[in-house]
């Protein structure tokens, strides 16, 4: 609740942490470049296996239920790819492909092909509030491999020091409260010690319902959300203060 003294920090990434455009034009670029090859080398991986099966599951799924994806043939990188180069398209939030994007992501951020942009604000923002003792926290669509190598790899070096849990969509949904009730349980913390920001409002309104405080990170190159009002708004992290 608001007015509840503040614990832990809960950060998105896209459009809170990091622009939009990295997300969509580098990285997700990278990803859908990189796929084929990534398959070809790491389909019968044990890595890579699981990923692999949840997406073909994901795939019956949607011609289950009308979708029209691109067929699917066993065992064949090029229509796997195709398929997955479909839910990258869609910007499908599903938790296989986020690791499979995860482990392809991995690659580009060690040999130095990809470095992660933060704003400006972002690294003596959290190196503030970690020495205030607040947790920090991520929650993003992003699997929790590729939140860690993001922030490991920062154009501001390694952010990874100052950030205590990440959290994806294996805990749950982004907008659906339970996900934030999870995330405090696992804090050990009541809902209303945790301040959650981030530049999408239905995330708000599930953490709000959830217990948790609120902000809405407002960035260069963010969409407009309808329905704002009912949340701070934050166009810097420094507007915070002290905490």
């Amino acid at each position: 609740m608001e007015g509840e003294q503040t614990r832990s920090i809960l950060l998105d990434i896209e459009g809170t942490t990091t622009p939009i455009t990295f997300v969509h034009e580098v990285m997700f670029s990278y990803a859908r470049t990189h796929v084929r090859a990534f398959l070809s080398e790491h389909l019968a991986s044990r890595n890579t296996v699981t990923d692999i099966a949840a997406i073909k599951k994901e795939h019956a799924a949607d011609v289950e239920q009308g979708h029209n994806p691109p067929p699917l043939v066993s065992g064949d990188v090029d229509s796997l790819t195709t398929y997955i180069h479909w839910l990258i398209d869609r910007d499908r939030k599903s938790s296989p492909l986020k690791s499979l994007q995860g482990k392809i992501w991995q690659k580009g951020f060690l040999d130095g092909t990809l470095t992660a942009q933060v704003y400006d604000d972002v690294p003596a923002a959290l190196q503030r509030w970690h020495q205030a003792g607040l947790t920090i926290n991520i929650f993003s669509s992003g699997s929790k491999l590729a939140q860690r190598f993001l922030f490991a790899h920062t154009e501001a070096g390694d952010l990874t020091e100052f950030i205590d849990n990440y959290f994806d969509t294996t805990i749950g949904p982004k907008k659906e409260s339970e996900s934030y009730r999870r995330i405090a349980s696992k804090l050990g913390l009541a809902e209303g010690a945790i301040l959650f920001i981030s530049d999408t409002v239905a995330e708000l309104e599930a953490a709000r319902n959830a217990g948790m405080q609120t902000r809405l990170s407002i960035r260069s190159g963010n969409q407009p959300q309808e329905g704002s009002a009912g949340h701070q708004a934050l166009n810097s992290f420094d507007e915070l203060g002290p905490l």
